[in-house]
């Protein structure tokens, strides 16, 4: 099997240091939305200068490297367990470089393992076997300043007079969102799952952060929350970094999940602006990166 290590390092280097070209057009269109001279406008213009000195050093856009969350799409016959070594590899020597902070903290005993590596857990992976021959592997960098903003809600609410219904699904992630008050480094981009279990709707509510800003759901219901959940957002004049303005939120994903009669989970993940995923594609010799 090809070792792809070296690629998987370019891989986590382009995610650490450079947006993606949909989420800096998105941040770059908002400037022109705030005032002159506003909090809110000199917060962006100050995001735009960091992300072009972090591309142009490839250092990291954020101190906070995030937690990587791998999404691994192989053909059948490639061997999961040489790509998690690859992985793996490819991380402790991206942390070498500086491309990546040592994050991985072990909880229990408080100690930084130094390499970015904790145990199996750590960066998470996920693998799905596909029909195609192409190998597709997806990054994600979450920073833990948005990741501890985000909510769980169960519903009904009655404190928020949330029901089961997306009425009431609106109504939590408006909650979430205006709890979040700007400490999740705003704008951000809200993932929200409705369904599932516990587990299962907060990893889809950030596997649905992995699609391009703009793309909706193909549900007409759900493609008109998404886009009032965003407005909503913006009118409440949170604004970047919490100082006040018209963009609070960037972009709304939703996902549905089936779920038991008994339980009706909504998950809200919260990116930051620094929305760093990016993904490499290998086509037989060719690697190809987005």
């Amino acid at each position: 099997m090809r070792d792809l290590t070296q690629e998987i390092i370019e891989l986590i280097r382009r995610t650490s240091s450079s947006l993606p070209p949909d989420v800096e057009k998105r941040l770059r269109e908002s400037i022109e939305k705030e005032e002159p001279g506003s909090a809110a406008r000199g917060a962006l213009e100050t995001i735009m200068k960091n992300i072009e000195l972090s591309r142009a050093n490839s250092t990291p856009i954020c101190q906070d490297t995030g937690t990587p969350i791998f999404q691994v799409h192989y053909p059948v016959g490639w061997s999961t367990i040489q790509l998690k070594k690859q992985i793996r590899a490819a991380l402790e020597e991206a942390t070498k470089k500086s491309f990546m902070r040592p994050n991985a903290v072990d909880a229990i005993y408080d100690r930084n393992t130094g390499n970015n590596l904790g145990g199996d857990d750590f960066p998470y992976i996920h693998f799905e076997e596909t029909e195609g021959e192409d190998l597709v592997i997806e990054l994600m960098l979450k920073g833990g300043g948005c990741e501890n903003v985000g909510r769980q809600y169960s519903l009904p609410d009655n404190s928020l007079g949330a029901g089961r219904d997306l009425a009431g699904v609106r109504k939590v992630v408006l909650d979430a969102v205006q709890k979040a008050q700007g400490q999740g480094c705003a704008p951000g981009i809200l993932g929200v799952s409705i369904g599932g279990d516990r587990g299962s709707s907060y990893i889809k509510s950030k596997e649905v952060l992995f699609s391009e800003m703009g793309t909706r759901n193909k549900d007409p219901n759900l493609a008109e929350l998404e886009e009032r959940l965003t407005k909503e957002s913006n009118e409440m004049g949170i604004g970047p970094m919490g100082f006040g303005g018209k963009t609070t939120v960037l972009d709304t994903k939703i996902t549905g999940l089936s779920r038991l009669p008994a339980s009706y989970f909504v998950s809200v993940s919260y990116m930051c602006w620094a929305y760093r995923r990016r993904k490499m594609t290998v086509k037989g010799e060719e690697v190809i990166y987005d």
